[in-house]
């Protein structure tokens, strides 16, 4: 076992290293178009392969046709049945061949006088013997070699002497006596007529027509035509019983001599016609091969039986001649053909991606959607083929309608799952696509193309819009028993369109079963869609939700050690999904983004603003210092996202919401305390980048740094967020940090817009009531918003060249400057 796990270790190690190697022989290109040609192959052989389908019908004579059956293209065909059937008629009148031997009933009777003869000449032997000894003669030279009736006294010797018990009783009686020549010839007379004519051995009695062919074995050239045979000719055992009968007519013999003479002759009495097997099968397969094959031409979409139609022998033979044109070479061609057709299917598929309005998902590139938009088609032809095998295979094991029929049970395949996967992880645009794509894949592979097309489309379709919004688990489930129903209802209308009857079994086991297939569909989404997001990455709103869990170490960490911070990234949150959801754009990713994105300032709580007690850390250090520590805070969050394994598409915020921008101020700061400008590098003092990829980014970016300056405006009407907010874009704009990104500028335009509404809803003026008066601020709490100090004009606020907010620049005793 150890051996065999070692050398399975070292295949796997082999094929690893192998495809690390022609990956990196081949270029970008060639490795996209080689799994794209890769997908249609396999799409192609999950489609045709005869494991998922029979290509066999499995009909029988007297069964009901489930489907109708339409000829493919022009067949001709040789009805086999047909063919043989009258073959079978053309060797029935073929007669049976026998061989006669004319002279058979003459060598019986020369057989038999050769046997007497032998038998006499036997008996004087013996005889000669027993005188002899009796007499003591010593002569042994007497001749007995005659012919004639042995004497008198030898039968008295015979029965004296002992030394005859050799010959049998049969024999002793045909010596017993002298036989008259008479005697002798009425037995041989009645040998001969017994033998004569045509005798057949008792087992040839089955090859006997009517009529047989008779070949004279002295004469081969001659044949005869014998008719009845069993008329006029007599078997073996009935001849031999001839013979009896013919020695029972001889009234001078006794009963024993008749039995005596019966039993030596009637071993000569053979047949006389034997049945030529060998010569009979040739001139049977002869009759066979002169008859003609029966052709049967079949035109294109002849319907050769219609659907309920009983299979008999000419349906039959019909079906099995389509079966063979499609299983013939001729398959190839189908093969070949389907590839073009597929390669054509997944080309549009893959220009409509490529093409595409984009899409929600951040790290999905337009060749990362088509790959997983190929392999859940892929998927899903894997399971519509094996659903509708079991489906056949299910309508095989029942005779009882409407169990037996397939089209039934094909409702319950989850036709579903591509656009409901691929809603929960890309778009719905991209979703609603794949579906009507799988849709004509079915067709393909559907008991009926054209109702499933349809039925799967409406059942695609119902799953992209059927789960708005995935928030839950659960959302799976109520979006297939959504779909089930919309399954029902298409059923339904399916039957009535084939105008079948609407039968109560029928309706209900049909209901059934669409409605399972909507349930089937969102458990194998939920079955593959960790799957898929963990291959791809990708982020569902239901993961992200999960992200969001305060209890997370990350989050903890951060409300514990930089509470101001974990409230500054909450707003930051809400102002970027509100934003985002304005354009389009994934405002779930954008908050939960928020919330992470500066999980770096745990290290340093202290020396950001929103963390800070009243006294600024930053007045004791060194412009170079401080912007060591602030921009470490990136490369410090980027480093706590790599050990708490944040998904990478969350871990970009941290980067790319600071850009490549400089901190201004304290670069500033540095150069008026430098003695000459060539000290300072202004790489310490620029965030290592890079700018934001996605919308999602440069939205956090916007708001990020228009949080940080509406809590810092003493009276933050919407006037004075107004003008921060457009300062705060238009500094972004200069400083070429949206260059990265597909935002465009009425996007912007809107993004401010929101923005604004949503900086007004937060920080609103608060009405003073009379006689109320506020609760003194505790010093030693930890900064709330309401602790930092505030600006009294938004032009006083310091937002840098590239819109950042560097209120750690100044001294926190000095409001009045900081705008200067």
């Amino acid at each position: 076992m150890k051996k065999i796990k070692e050398k399975s270790r070292f295949i796997s190690e082999q094929i690893r290293l192998f495809l690390k190697k022609a990956s990196q022989s081949l270029t970008e290109r060639q490795i996209f178009w080689t799994g794209f040609f890769f997908a249609v192959l396999i799409t192609a052989l999950l489609i045709q392969n005869p494991f998922w389908r029979s290509q066999r019908s499995e009909y029988k004579e007297g069964d009901i046709l489930r489907e109708s059956i339409i000829a493919p293209s022009d067949i001709t065909f040789i009805d086999e049945k047909e063919t043989e059937t009258r073959r079978n008629e053309a060797r029935e009148k073929v007669r049976p061949i026998f061989v006669f031997e004319a002279n058979r009933a003459e060598m019986a009777v020369q057989n038999f006088k050769l046997t007497l003869e032998n038998l006499f000449e036997k008996v004087s032997k013996l005889a000669t013997t027993a005188e002899n000894s009796n007499t003591s003669n010593n002569s042994n030279n007497r001749n007995s070699s005659s012919t004639e009736n042995i004497d008198a006294n030898i039968a008295i010797k015979l029965k004296e002497k002992t030394i005859f018990s050799s010959i049998s009783e049969t024999e002793k009686v045909l010596i017993s006596r002298k036989f008259k020549n008479a005697e002798i010839e009425m037995v041989l007379r009645a040998l001969r007529e017994s033998a004569d004519g045509y005798i057949y051995n008792d087992s040839d009695r089955q090859y006997l027509k009517n009529e047989v062919v008779v070949l004279d074995r002295q004469k081969p050239s001659q044949q005869s035509v014998q008719s009845l045979p069993e008329t006029n000719w007599i078997s073996l055992s009935q001849a031999r019983e001839n013979f009896k009968t013919r020695l029972d007519g001889i009234k001078s013999l006794s009963d024993k001599e008749k039995q005596a003479f019966y039993e030596i002759a009637e071993q000569f009495i053979q047949p006389s016609v034997f049945y030529d097997s060998d010569a009979t099968s040739k001139a049977l397969e002869s009759a066979a091969q002169s008859v003609a094959p029966v052709v049967v031409s079949l035109k294109r979409q002849q319907k050769v039986a219609s659907e309920g139609d009983y299979v008999n022998s000419e349906i039959l033979s019909k079906i099995k001649a389509i079966e063979n044109y499609t299983t013939s070479t001729r398959r190839w061609n189908h093969f070949f053909g389907l590839l073009a057709l597929l390669t054509a299917l997944y080309w549009i598929a893959w220009k409509y991606i490529e093409h595409r309005s984009p899409i929600l998902q951040p790290l999905l590139s337009a060749k990362r959607t088509f790959t997983l938009f190929c392999s859940v088609v892929i998927v899903q032809v894997l399971i519509n083929t094996v659903s509708f095998r079991i489906a056949e295979f299910t309508a095989l094991q029942n005779v009882k309608a409407p169990f037996n029929d397939a089209t039934v049970w094909a409702f319950a395949c989850p036709f579903a799952f591509t656009s409901l996967s691929l809603a929960l992880l890309v778009d719905r645009r991209i979703a609603l696509f794949s579906g009507i794509f799988a849709s004509l894949l079915t067709g393909f592979i559907a008991l009926r193309p054209l109702e499933f097309v349809f039925y799967s489309v409406i059942s695609s379709s119902i799953g992209v819009y059927g789960i708005k919004h995935y928030r839950s688990r659960s959302s799976l489930t109520t979006s297939g028993m959504f779909i089930g129903l919309a399954n029902s209802a298409t059923a339904i209308a399916l039957i009535a369109y084939l105008q079948q009857p609407f039968v109560f079994d029928s309706v209900v086991l049909s209901v059934a079963c669409a409605f399972m297939g909507g349930v089937m569909a969102s458990a194998a989404t939920a079955v593959f869609l960790p799957l898929l997001e963990s291959a791809f990455g990708i982020l569902t709103d239901v993961k992200l939700l999960e992200l969001s869990n305060a209890e997370l170490p990350l989050l903890k960490q951060l409300a514990m050690r930089a509470p101001g911070t974990n409230q500054h990234s909450h707003v930051v949150g809400q102002l970027a999904e509100e934003a985002c959801r304005a354009i389009g754009a994934n405002g779930l990713l954008a908050k939960i983004g928020a919330l992470y994105h500066d999980i770096g300032k745990t290290a340093a709580p202290e020396h950001f603003i929103e963390n800070q007690h009243g006294k600024n850390p930053h007045d004791k250090l060194k412009p170079s210092q401080s912007a060591k520590i602030i921009v470490s805070h990136v490369t410090y969050g980027m480093k706590l996202a790599k050990e708490h394994k944040l998904p990478q598409v969350i871990a970009d915020f941290i980067p790319q919401h600071h850009g490549t921008r400089t901190l201004h101020y304290f670069l500033q700061k540095a150069k008026s305390q430098a003695s000459s400008l060539d000290e300072i590098d202004e790489n310490d003092f620029r965030y290592p980048g890079p700018k934001p990829q996605t919308k999602e980014a440069a939205i956090l970016m916007i708001a990020d740094s228009c949080e940080a300056a509406a809590r810092s405006l003493g009276e933050p009407t919407p006037e004075n967020l107004r003008f921060i907010v457009t300062k705060i874009i238009d500094a972004i704009l200069a400083d070429n940090q949206l260059d990265e990104c597909d935002l465009t500028l009425r996007e912007l335009s809107i993004v401010r817009e929101t923005m604004i509404k949503a900086l007004s809803a937060i920080y609103h003026p608060r009405i003073e009531y009379p006689g109320y008066v506020p609760p003194p601020k505790e010093v030693s709490k930890p900064a709330a918003y309401e602790d930092l100090p505030k600006y009294s004009t938004p032009e006083e606020i310091p937002i840098s060249k590239g819109g950042e907010i560097e209120e750690e620049a100044f001294e926190h005793s000095k409001p009045a400057k900081r705008g200067k």
